[in-house]
């Protein structure tokens, strides 16, 4: 394939993930625009949640009095004075809201669900770590909030787990962002994301660490979505270890009436001339890492997600300069984590994947 056709695809790729998530050009919808849609019934704005709000660029808005557990949030984001471009983040920076620009006077309501939890970002991280209870921080050009409304969530709310490793994971400090950070941007009310990744981790620490896959099984039942992306940090997994400790994750999870999903890794931005190189396509000893994910979800008849494929087209397509801004690369020369922009465009791939999939029903979709 020649490097024009790549380019104009990686280019297409990026704008039909965009979509996913904008939804098209209608970003500051009032209130009025807003009646009737799904997932907008959320909880009435409570004046007094706004005291515990402090700051102007960034607002934090703490209280850390609600235990873990999932919460469904309306947002009234504007300024009855002024323009305003606010974006919703919670917890350890999960974007919960896009960016929103509203014109001088104009509020915008917006609603989702927010799973807190002890570890507040990277589930291998000890208890305690984050701030106790619920945050959540309206950053953006020029951020503004008017009203917040919160409530336990319905304890039918589905769930979309996901189970991965750093590129996943929520990361606690910029740059480093996991692409699981970005996905509850995409859902609307009435959907939990419970990110249950962490930095490092592979099949054999998953299932020998007793906080991260046995903490999770109790918390899947049916109805719920389980992402499983693990393979980076699989290097030295031999390919009949591999494959038996994708096997036993995705029956554990269809014993709780869940759905799995396995979910091929994200490439490295490590190229050889025009193509990525075996350590880009997260090759190993034990052969492709990414095809052992495929021949289980096949022999299993598991949904699969090939990311793997998507990332390789869209970054061979950009070529190996324009793709770094996905990576941390020309910030500190990594090549494998993504950034805050790079993390939302594979959310974005993720998203749409999971969409065809129809495993989360379409109201639930931004």
């Amino acid at each position: 394939m020649s490097a024009a056709p790549r380019g104009r695809r990686a280019a297409a790729l990026l704008l039909a993930a965009a979509a996913v998530v904008t939804g098209g050009p209608a970003a500051s919808a009032s209130p009025a625009a807003d009646a009737g849609r799904p997932g907008l019934g959320g909880p009435r704005p409570d004046a007094a949640l706004l005291e515990a709000c402090t700051g102007t660029a960034p607002v934090v808005c703490t209280y850390p009095d609600l235990p873990p557990g999932h919460y469904d949030v309306t947002v009234m984001l504007g300024d009855r004075h002024g323009p305003a471009g606010t974006e919703v983040q919670a917890e350890a920076r999960r974007l919960m809201v896009p960016a929103v620009d509203t014109a001088d006077g104009e509020l915008a309501r917006r609603t989702f669900t927010v799973n807190v939890r002890d570890p507040e970002s990277q589930q291998n991280q000890p208890a305690g770590e984050g701030t106790p209870g619920l945050t959540l921080t309206f950053t953006g050009d020029a951020p503004h909030v008017a009203g917040i409304g919160i409530r336990s969530a319905d304890v039918r709310t589905p769930r979309l787990a996901l189970l991965g490793d750093s590129t996943v994971t929520d990361q606690g400090g910029a740059p480093y962002t996991g692409w699981g950070q970005r996905l509850p941007a995409h859902l609307r009310l009435g959907v939990s994301v419970v990110n249950h990744s962490g930095s490092g981790e592979s099949t054999v620490s998953v299932l020998a660490k007793p906080e991260m896959f046995d903490a999770l099984v109790p918390q899947l039942r049916p109805g719920d979505v389980a992402l499983v992306q693990l393979a980076h940090n699989d290097k030295t997994t031999t390919a009949e270890q591999y494959r038996a400790n994708l096997t036993e994750i995705v029956t554990r999870v269809r014993a709780t009436g869940a759905t799995p999903v396995l979910v091929t890794p994200i490439v490295r931005l490590r190229f050889d001339g025009d193509q990525l190189d075996s350590a880009g396509l997260i090759e190993t000893a034990a052969g492709s890492l990414p095809q052992h994910v495929r021949d289980v979800a096949a022999d299993l008849d598991v949904d699969l997600v090939d990311l793997t494929a998507l990332s390789e087209e869209l970054v061979e397509g950009l070529g190996p300069v324009d793709a770094q801004p996905i990576y941390l690369v020309r910030q500190n020369g990594d090549r494998t984590h993504t950034s805050w922009y790079g993390a939302g465009v594979y959310a974005d791939l993720v998203a749409r994947e999971l969409r065809r999939l129809g495993l989360v029903p379409e109201r639930y979709w931004r």
